[in-house]
């Protein structure tokens, strides 16, 4: 009864996951993604991740597709297949949304796939189409998104909850590494708060339902937006 209720009252809509094309040397990263798939699944919550088939990537999409939920993968043109940009352009064995937004790509891609037209747009696009962010355990494709997020929240552009599923303790020379530039001044001790961790998908999915924003904003959200990331307001990643 306590976990239906728990459930039912998820606030997110949408979570956007990062991680690898690849599924690592351990089974228990394979079986996380598996897990934060089920989970988000159980909450209703639909998923934003980067597009991939293989790896990580496809475990999570096939695990929140197979649970009935909304998968959005954003994929950069030039890192599509060539049989898949083909295919787009032919307008076959697959379902135009909108325009550059397409349904059910050919291979083991599945749900709704929308090409971009480079990496800094895909960030852009997963980060305003999500109301919080999951690392799983990757390499420097994931390491880079996620850290990007962190220095959006840190500077004011989002308020979203930043979480890393630290699976087998994958993560901790991370942590460490945030917790000295907070001892050696070089991140406040109120930014190291933005990050979250847990070695399991049900706690820090319930944690970052729990998050509230405490670090000082360093730039103005909107001005930065335009201006960088060359969007109007209308558009707003903070939303």
């Amino acid at each position: 009864m306590e976990r239906e209720k728990e459930m039912k009252q998820s606030k997110f809509k949408r979570v956007c996951v990062f991680c690898g094309s690849s599924p690592g040397k351990k089974s228990s990263y394979k079986d996380a993604a598996i897990e934060l798939g089920r989970e988000l699944v159980s909450r209703s919550i639909d998923l934003v991740y980067g597009g991939g088939s293989i790896g990580l990537m496809g475990l999570i999409s096939q695990a929140v597709y197979n649970g009935g939920r909304h998968v959005l993968g954003v994929i950069p043109k030039t890192l599509m297949p060539r049989e898949q940009l083909l295919l787009v352009i032919m307008d076959m064995d697959f379902t135009l949304v909108s325009s550059g937004t397409f349904v059910k790509l050919t291979g083991e891609t599945v749900g709704e796939v929308k090409a971009v037209a480079d990496m800094h747009q895909r960030k852009a696009e997963m980060a305003r189409n999500s109301d919080a962010f999951i690392a799983l355990p990757g390499g420097y494709g994931t390491l880079e998104e996620l850290l990007e997020v962190i220095a959006w929240a840190q500077l004011g552009i989002h308020d979203k909850p930043v979480g890393l599923l630290n699976v087998d303790g994958y993560y901790n020379s991370l942590l460490s590494f945030i917790d000295k530039a907070v001892e050696e001044g070089f991140i406040s001790p109120s930014s190291r708060h933005i990050i979250i961790s847990a070695p399991n998908a049900r706690e820090l999915v319930k944690k970052l339902e729990e998050y509230i924003p405490g670090h000082e904003r360093v730039a103005s959200k909107l001005n930065w937006e335009t201006e960088q990331l060359g969007y109007t307001p209308k558009s707003d990643i903070s939303r």
